[in-house]
């Protein structure tokens, strides 16, 4: 009887090592860079190219649309034979695109070389979400993920202000950054039910490999999988309405004051670290399902609680719980397309469709804003976690089991002729 290779775990993933955890971080971390450095490269439009606020907002959207859209497009194939592909062409794109806009002062040029650089950012971000997939133990590698990219941006966030926020700095250091993350493209780990050079092997299964799929009902997955794309939009909808209009709602209902807000800023960071770590050290401990809808609950108090504030130091607790505890939920969520299958077909995309929902989300909440005012704002984006804490729990619930699954089939000694 053959043993099962002691660096397999469930569904055929593969343990964590230094050189994985490099690549797949590091290139998840620099695809998902524009989104997080969106403030610093409309000031860098502003000043380098003499745009409108109005305008340069519209540039970076136009930038995290091709990134979602790139990322969308890429997924079926990261998770099938293509990932590394995808994912040295998106960061040569990516840097390509971003150093051109650095480096040549033409507005032009510019404006195409960012949203050329946002296509490339998306297949990288394609690729990295397919591989966390790849990876055993989906909390822990999700716990970690999240906490490089913190770590990681909170580190660009001060470095760059200091060399001047301008068209080098702000974009030339994102091109830097994809082209180092391209040498460490060829280390993105694969799980070991999917070859990806596995002819035969797709032949028998009418032309595609069985690239970690679970044991679980097909169509029941395929169902959960999209329905979590959808419901993951939408609460990225929701989330970063609060986000984008949390420095006027503070100085509007709760008098917070400019040094106040870039306090609430870093320690919203801050929380997002320690968020981190925390579920890096949890684990699999207390499972998925009830502490992601413990988070959405909480999540969607915060935002009530933040909303109603009238007093400076209540209006900054709650947006730092609040972030503190969206940091969670966004590792947990993660998690569960993780474990949903192994390939990375729901990982992939998974960011995609948060960069859509994240895109509209400044006009989706300024307008809602202005129109009903902030209280009422406060209230819609509670619904939207309490809405959707059904459908999340539905399916993290069932990734445990398709987990579960997985792990079993993979045991030595299995019978896969018994339920064939």
């Amino acid at each position: 009887m053959s043993k099962t290779s002691p660096s397999l775990d469930s569904g055929g993933r593969v343990p964590l090592t230094f050189s994985r955890g490099i690549s797949t971080f590091g290139i998840g971390v620099v695809g998902f860079m524009a989104a997080n450095l969106v403030p610093l490269m409309i000031i860098a439009l502003m000043d380098g190219h003499g745009l409108s606020p109005t305008a340069a907002g519209t540039i970076m959207t136009a930038c995290l649309l091709s990134s979602a859209a790139s990322c969308l497009l890429t997924s079926r194939w990261t998770a099938l034979t293509g990932r590394y592909v995808v994912a040295r062409a998106g960061l040569l794109l990516a840097a390509a695109g971003f150093g051109a806009a650095a480096l040549i002062p033409s507005t032009p040029v510019a404006i195409v070389g960012i949203i050329l650089g946002g296509l490339g950012g998306g297949g990288a971000v394609s690729a990295g979400g397919a591989a966390l997939a790849a990876l055993r133990n989906p909390n822990r590698v999700s716990g970690i993920s999240g906490l490089a990219n913190r770590a990681v941006v909170t580190v660009v966030l001060a470095l760059i202000p200091l060399f001047g926020t301008g068209m080098l700095s702000a974009f030339g250091f994102l091109a830097c950054l994809a082209l180092a993350a391209f040498f460490s493209a060829g280390w993105l780990p694969v799980a070991e039910a999917m070859p990806a050079r596995n002819v035969p092997a797709a032949r028998e299964t009418g032309g595609r490999p069985d690239v970690g799929r679970s044991p679980a009902a097909p169509r029941r997955l395929t169902l959960a999988g999209f329905t979590l794309l959808a419901c993951f939009a939408l609460w990225a909808l929701g989330e970063d309405s609060l986000w984008a209009v949390a420095g006027s709602m503070g100085t509007a209902q709760a008098g917070v004051g400019e040094q106040e807000l870039g306090l609430v800023l870093s320690a919203s960071t801050a929380g997002g670290l320690v968020a981190g770590a925390a579920m890096t050290y949890v684990g699999n401990r207390l499972g998925r399902t009830v502490p992601l809808a413990a988070l959405l609950v909480l999540g969607g108090v915060l935002k009530l609680a933040a909303g109603l504030a009238t007093d400076p130091t209540w209006y900054m607790v709650s947006v730092i719980a609040w972030n503190t505890v969206y940091a969670i939920a966004f590792m947990y969520v993660v998690a569960v397309a993780s474990a949903l299958d192994a390939s990375g077909r729901w990982s992939a995309p998974l960011l995609g469709v948060y960069l859509i929902g994240s895109a509209f989300s400044p006009l989706f909440g300024t307008l809602i804003a202005e129109t009903l005012g902030y209280v009422p704002l406060a209230v819609i984006l509670a619904g939207f976690s309490f809405v959707l804490l059904v459908p999340f729990a539905v399916i993290a619930r069932l990734s445990t089991r398709v987990e579960r699954e997985a792990s079993v089939s993979q045991s030595p000694g299995f019978n896969h002729a018994a339920i064939a």
